[in-house]
């Protein structure tokens, strides 16, 4: 039997006196904490902390920003959209906020009907407009807006001649980047041979030629030349030592073309073990695009344990019957 523990008569009052002193407050969250969830794919932890952060302030537009950017992971496009608002309604100034809510517009038009995806692609081309005149210089939001203008009819406000024009402002703060919207509209011209070379270009002036060949990888799959895919995909593999995102595009290709299964998860698994994971390829789907290739190659049980994993740090993620790694942007 348990012997009880009997404490002397002044530690009771003691204690006493302590129960009798109000609660000392919880420490405020830090939002540095919540961006480190962010990056590291940790989409409950993430939300869990953000609505601590709103609770201490609920006008506070990063924390809305935030939260928007988490259900943006987790392809909750209503979700998103209603914090990327109220982010935007709050500091309407702040140019990365309209930014995130014109991508939530986009990704929310693109998994819509023709009726309600057209209202909606015009509030993407609206909010990406508001970027540049806010920030002209903002590099994410000119790529977005030429990417959107490539593939959007006029009446919502694209086409190639307005993307034409994206890529002049942007070849002045992003070079690469004006060379590889240049390539995505001479494919939409069907110039293939123009297209391939404006994608070799942005390799020579990227800053990140990882990144560069995974497009030009792409646009190779794309275009059915699936053996130049492997190759570019491979030599950007070799140009990534910190086992970034560029890997997750890298397998992406080779899995939607069916090739080097056991390449792709050697990369995937690359990136999860990295220090370089980030919001643009989320853990919890890199980690389901993951669970599917084992799938197919027959190990259930890894595929199980990857699938675990991806419940655990975001519960409310729908894993698709194919995953696509990439969280890049785009519609």
């Amino acid at each position: 039997m348990r012997k009880r523990i009997l404490l002397p008569a002044s530690l009771l009052l003691l204690s006493a006196g302590l129960l009798a002193l109000p609660a000392i407050a919880a420490p405020p969250v830090r939002q540095d904490l919540v961006w480190q969830d962010l990056e590291r794919g940790r989409a409950d932890e993430a939300l869990q902390n953000i609505a601590k952060l709103l609770a201490q302030n609920p006008k506070d537009p990063e924390a809305h920003n935030l939260r928007c950017r988490v259900y943006y992971q987790e392809e909750q496009w209503d979700q998103a959209i209603a914090d990327c608002e109220a982010a935007v309604q709050l500091a309407p100034g702040n140019s990365n906020f309209h930014l995130w809510l014109g991508r939530a517009y986009g990704q929310k038009a693109a998994h819509a009907s023709i009726v309600s995806g057209y209202p909606l692609a015009r509030k993407v081309h609206a909010e990406f407009e508001r970027v540049v005149q806010l920030d002209p210089n903002n590099a994410e939001a000119l790529a977005d807006l030429g990417e959107f203008d490539v593939m959007a009819p006029a009446v919502v406000g694209g086409g190639v001649t307005h993307a034409e024009a994206i890529v002049q402002q942007l070849r002045g703060v992003d070079p690469a980047g004006a060379l590889v919207l240049q390539a995505r509209i001479a494919e939409s011209k069907k110039d293939y041979a123009s297209a391939e070379a404006a994608f070799k270009s942005a390799i020579q002036q990227s800053s990140y030629p990882a990144d560069a060949w995974m497009d030009l990888a792409a646009f190779y799959r794309r275009r059915g030349r699936l053996d130049e895919m492997v190759t570019a995909a491979h030599t950007g593999a070799s140009l990534d030592p910190n086992h970034s995102p560029a890997l997750v595009d890298g397998a992406s290709n080779l899995a939607l073309a069916g090739r080097e299964p056991q390449t792709a998860i050697q990369w995937l698994q690359q990136y999860l073990d990295s220090n370089a994971q980030s919001e643009i390829a989320p853990a919890f789907v890199v980690r389901a695009q993951l669970a599917h290739l084992l799938q197919n190659l027959g190990d259930i049980e890894a595929a199980q344990q990857q699938l675990a994993v991806v419940h655990a740090l975001a519960s409310a993620y729908r894993i698709p019957p194919v995953v696509n790694a990439s969280a890049r942007t785009g519609l």
